[in-house]
């Protein structure tokens, strides 16, 4: 197996176990529906451990492009290679998600909330806020990253690794996950989003691609980020790049927040009007 088809096959497992979890929590007469919160975050754990687990030693499974960028920038992934790990994630995430659309296949139909739907394949805020949203996604993909790149420093029984990537994944979505859903990975969150809008699932609703931006670009600075950090604060290393990075970063949440701010204004003179 080629690295690109273990990318393409761990993605595909994260999203079967992934969004399966979330369908069968969610949609109307499955076994699991109403199971909550915690049995959601540990399927997504056992996701990413299982997803490991399989292809970890063929393609190293990222199963995400914020993980290939920030390894990319960390300068332990080559560049050259991130263009075709991020399509085989896209193609794996899009057949997970396919796989999952015809495994419920008739729970769709008895389902009335078409935002229920949508979740089963993507992400969306529990309160739409332009900054809210957008710094959840940087914050919680900055924990990942940086926290995959300190667990790779140490050394565990052999057979491990994967599980405890997977108990981190179950921490993040734990703590972090309540407030948009915590995709922290642009191909976990647009793959499925396409499948979505392209399968015939019966009465699905819109895709919402006014919020789509937002798991696939704020995870990529996340992750991009966490590299900077890790290399300056665990490593002692690139200094000016960190401080540099952090300084546009910093400018970008504030040009973010200021738009959020008037988007949230002209809505509230709307409503009142």
């Amino acid at each position: 197996m080629t690295p690109f088809l273990g990318e393409l096959v761990g993605t595909m497992l994260l999203i079967i176990f992934g969004a399966g979890v979330v369908a069968g929590v969610s949609l109307k007469k499955s076994l699991a529906e109403g199971s909550g919160w915690i049995v959601i975050t540990f399927g997504w754990g056992f996701a990413v451990a299982f997803a490991v687990y399989a292809v970890g030693s063929i393609s190293g499974a990222h199963i995400n492009p914020a993980v290939t960028i920030g390894l990319a920038v960390s300068g332990s992934f080559p560049w050259a290679d991130v263009p075709s790990y991020i399509l085989a994630q896209m193609i794996g995430a899009f057949l997970g998600a396919a796989c999952i659309y015809l495994h419920y296949y008739p729970h769709w139909k008895e389902t009335d909330d078409p935002g229920a739907k949508l979740g089963v394949f993507s992400t969306g805020p529990a309160i739409p806020n332009l900054f809210g949203n957008f710094f959840s996604e940087v914050f919680g993909t900055f924990i990942l990253v940086v926290s995959l790149l300190y667990i790779g420093a140490n050394e565990f029984t052999e057979g491990l690794n994967p599980l405890i990537v997977g108990f981190l994944i179950v921490a993040i979505g734990l703590s972090l996950g309540g407030t948009t859903g915590y995709a922290i990975n642009p191909a976990r969150d647009l793959g499925p989003r396409i499948a979505h809008f392209f399968l015939p699932i019966p009465g699905k609703g819109a895709s919402n691609w006014s919020y789509a931006w937002i798991p696939v670009i704020a995870p990529i600075i996340g992750g991009g980020y966490a590299a900077y950090f890790y290399k300056f604060i665990f490593l002692g290393e690139g200094q000016s790049q960190f401080f540099i990075v952090s300084a546009i970063l910093i400018a970008l949440l504030i040009g973010i927040f200021a738009v959020s701010k008037q988007t949230h204004a002209k809505m509230t003179q709307k409503q009142v009007a």
